[in-house]
Order: structure tokens, then sequence, then C-alpha cells
């Protein structure tokens, strides 16, 4: 019976995608990820938007990736990045994407003409 309590709970919080395969993407992204540095992220999706939120490490409680849309398979992008090593008033364009094993994670300022980016593993 917990396996589909599970399934219809994932079914009944993706109801705001178009197409049952974005919401299958969706899950696929929301989970716990290990940063290069050593700190734990949860990766969340709420209402269709990527949230990214360090848990433990260098910043505990610093939200990385706010609100970020679906724009293609296994693809997040916004424009409410932050890094924890930057001033906070500093957003940047960013890019989630689902790569083996992980996300990798895209920052850019000044257009794309300054970026840096960093692959997340799966815990």
């Amino acid at each position: 019976m917990k396996p589909f309590a599970g399934a219809l709970a994932a079914v009944i919080s993706c109801a705001g995608f178009a197409v049952a395969t974005d919401c299958a993407a969706a899950a696929d992204a929301a989970g716990s990820y290990t940063r290069p540095n050593g700190d734990k992220v949860k990766v969340s999706v709420d209402g269709g938007k990527l949230y990214c939120k360090i848990m433990a490490g260098s910043q505990p409680g610093f939200e990385m990736c706010h609100g970020m849309s679906k724009t293609g398979p296994d693809i997040w992008q916004g424009a409410e990045m932050k890094h924890p090593s930057m001033p906070g008033m500093m957003t940047f364009n960013g890019t989630v994407m689902i790569a083996s094993g992980g996300l990798s994670i895209k920052g850019c300022a000044i257009g794309q003409s300054m970026c840096d980016s960093e692959d997340w593993k799966r815990n």
C-alpha cells in the first residue's frame, strides 16, 4: 500500500504540469545532493518551480536557486540564483540540468560573459 500512496502523492504534487513526462522529470531533480565543497543541498520542486537550499555545510539555510522555471526536458532556468560566497544582494542567471548521477549547475553574470558551474552528486 505504501508504494501506491507515494505514487499518488507524486501525481497530486505534479497536478500543475501539463504533461506527465514533465512531472517525471521534475521528480527526478528533487532530492539530496552534495556540492564539490561538501555542502549538502536539498533540491525541491514546488508548483512547477525548482528550489535549492543548503541544509548542512558552509551556510545552512542559504537558498541557491529560487523558483527556477522548467524550460526544456530536465532543464530549469531563472534569474534568482545566488552563490554562498558572493554578497547576498547579487543574483545570477542560472541553469540547472539533470546530469548523470546528479545535477549540473551554472550561474552567469553580465549576460553570458562571466559564468561559473559545478556538478552536484546525488546522495
